[in-house]
């Protein structure tokens, strides 16, 4: 209705994924370079995930519409509640496998098949598996046993999974999927648009219908808008729908904060306005490194925290923009703090296990006649707890090191954002 009144080609603001409107945000841009990272590696797991209406769906949309269909087999799989079973089953019939039996091995073994074909004919194969939160820990490992397929060292599949936040927290927690954060190799945590992002946004869209300038908005609007979608696509089209229905029944050109208060008011009335208002969620009380990933083990990098190894310190998962510079500086200067101190314990072990093999030598040399054995013997045991205690510290000094970086690399994207230089200045 609204896209006659404005003259527009058609509706801009659909609630389904289209590559066509796809905006590039700085999160979106960042989640591109992030699965153009992970898909040239050819193996393992790329892993994007969001808030609902984020815009993950549009984002694969738009990265699968400029890969060439000659070079890459991709198959998309939106799951319910499926087990490991159900899930080898639905693959297959993703990528258009014929199984003849109903058996799990069956369909193992036609993938294996097709993926060996695939990869015959010069094609890499690609399964992009959506709505990945509601995956039980049973279909998510047959996934990983999928990635093993193989022909000669080429891997023969690699996976994308989108999940909302919670399935982020899966693969953070279980202690049974140890395995699959391994395979793990590119991540990306796809959050809201800022506040000056919104009317580029909104005018991308209507410029992709057609739009001409009509209808105009009051600047203060896109703040607005902000305000009452959390930056959220999905929740900003479905108010922007709203207002432009509203703009032509009312037979209005020019969209105002009036009109805005006017579409808030009614979707309350609908009881629509919990759907598209940003839901504040408490931030999860600080865990124990223990129950993270390990930085060395995975890139999954939204999770914040410090290892000091004798008295572990954790920073609660928390939106880059809600720390500040200080916060940030704070969180360095304590880990470079325990990596000295981790230095100087290493340098002592190294001190005392000289001292201890220098004294044991003297002692074996003024008692050969009165046990020398007995003297090597305990000498030597004083070496291996000594050399022991080195390796632990250096592995930990290791550990800490990976930290710091992992901490500096979060630092600089958060200060390259911009919200940095904002909380700094």
């Amino acid at each position: 209705m609204f896209d006659d009144f404005y003259g527009l080609d058609a509706r801009p603001f659909q609630l389904t994924p289209d590559p066509a409107f796809f905006f590039e945000s700085l999160t979106h841009r960042k989640a591109l370079s992030y699965l153009g990272y992970g898909l040239a590696q050819g193996e393992g797991f790329v892993v994007i995930t969001g808030e609902v209406g984020a815009g993950k769906s549009t984002l694969v949309a738009y990265l699968m519409a400029t890969i060439d269909p000659a070079r890459m087999t991709a198959a998309n799989v939106v799951t319910s509640a499926l087990d490991g079973e159900e899930i080898v089953h639905v693959v297959a019939q993703s990528f258009g496998i014929h199984v003849a039996g109903h058996d799990k091995a069956s369909a193992l073994g036609a993938i294996e098949v097709f993926l060996h074909e695939e990869a015959r004919a010069g094609r890499r194969s690609l399964l992009i598996v959506d709505e990945a939160q509601n995956l039980s820990i049973s279909a998510l490992e047959e996934l990983r046993m999928l990635s093993n397929f193989q022909l000669g060292s080429q891997p023969l599949l690699q996976t994308l999974l989108l999940g909302q936040p919670e399935f982020r927290g899966t693969l953070l927690e279980s202690d049974q999927l140890e395995q699959l954060r391994q395979r793990v190799i590119a991540t990306h945590h796809l959050g809201a648009m800022q506040a000056r992002e919104i009317q580029p946004y909104i005018e991308h869209r209507l410029t992709c219908v057609g739009w001409q300038g009509n209808p105009s908005f009051e600047p203060s609007v896109f703040a607005e808008i902000h305000e009452a979608t959390g930056g959220i696509p999905r929740r900003i089209n479905q108010i922007v729908n709203r207002l432009l229905l509203l703009g032509a029944v009312d037979q209005r050109s020019h969209i105002d904060s009036a009109m805005l208060a006017q579409v808030m008011d009614e979707l309350s009335d609908d009881g629509a306005l919990a759907l598209v208002s940003p839901q504040v969620q408490p931030v999860e009380a600080a865990r124990a490194p223990a129950e993270m990933f390990s930085p060395a083990a995975s890139p999954l990098g939204n999770v914040q925290y410090a290892a000091s190894f004798e008295h572990p310190v954790a920073v609660a998962a928390v939106p880059s923009d809600a720390i500040n510079a200080a916060a940030a500086i704070e969180l360095i200067e304590a880990a470079l703090a325990d990596r000295d101190t981790q230095i100087g314990k290493l340098q002592s072990a190294m001190v005392e296990l000289a001292a201890a093999a220098e004294a044991r030598e003297e002692a074996a040399a003024a008692h050969v006649d009165q046990g020398e054995s007995e003297a090597i013997a305990a000498l030597q045991a004083d070496l291996a707890q000594a050399t022991a205690h080195t390796a632990k510290l250096e592995a930990r000094l290791d550990e800490q090191s990976r930290t710091l970086r992992h901490t500096l690399t979060m630092l600089i994207e958060w200060i390259e954002s911009g919200d940095g230089q904002r909380n700094v200045a």
